[in-house]
């Protein structure tokens, strides 16, 4: 019996191995096939990628001709942003990790393993910022008026919505930033999507450089440097 314990558990673990391995395999792959890698537009309307070297957000300005993000993204909901800052940075993931994980120093198996199981509610983290500063981690884009409005409607579109059609706050005291606030989001995190896999869309969608398909910020980045 104890034979046939191990001939099976060692079978499971040479398949899970197998299966990783092929899972980190492809995603790599698909990260550095670019799509729209030569994108011809206007210069219409800067945005920004930022990475904290794990989770990538898509940065815009705070008020522009295009939308008026502080309507629905109130600065009321943050500790201390105001009219002065003029730029909001937007990424996706899981709720309960974002409110229960804060440091990764707060990381536990339990929170991980429920975000990659593709079963729990996502939120949008929102942060304003006064100014943006371009460095290895922080990329300036330059799209059009159009463009812009696709990603408009891309992110709105990530973002749950109420009866009457606005945002829904995530009532909580967890704040990363002074200038930060949850919101509820569509999705669920899992394995084949993750913050990073929503941030590559919005470039997608906004016919900007990206991945064919990614799961870490590098792909995103290598795009741009």
């Amino acid at each position: 019996m104890n034979k046939r314990v191990l001939k099976y558990t060692g079978r499971f673990l040479i398949v899970f191995i197998a299966l990783l391995g092929i899972y980190f395999l492809a995603a790599f792959c698909c990260s550095r096939i670019t799509i729209n890698a030569n994108p011809i537009n206007p210069k219409e309307v800067t945005i920004y990628i930022m990475t904290n070297g794990v989770h990538t957000d898509i940065v815009v300005p705070a008020v522009n001709a295009e939308i008026n993000w502080t309507k629905e993204i109130s600065y009321q909901n943050t500790l201390e942003a105001d009219s002065t800052y003029q730029y909001l940075a937007m990424g996706w993931g899981d709720k309960k990790f974002y409110l229960e994980t804060p440091e990764f120093s707060d990381l536990k198996l339990s929170n991980g393993l429920r975000a990659i199981s593709g079963l729990s509610t996502s939120a949008m983290h929102t942060t304003y910022y006064k100014n943006i500063l371009e460095d290895a981690n922080c990329k300036k884009i330059i799209i059009s008026k159009a463009q812009y409005l696709q990603l408009i409607d891309y992110i709105l579109n990530s973002f749950k919505k109420d009866k009457a059609g606005h945002l829904i706050n995530v009532k909580s005291n967890i704040h990363y930033d002074i200038g930060d606030a949850f919101y509820e989001a569509k999705g669920s995190y899992s394995i084949f999507k993750t913050c990073n896999t929503w941030a590559n869309a919005a470039l997608k969608a906004c016919g900007q450089r990206s991945c064919l398909w990614t799961i870490f910020d590098t792909g995103i980045f290598l795009k741009y440097e």
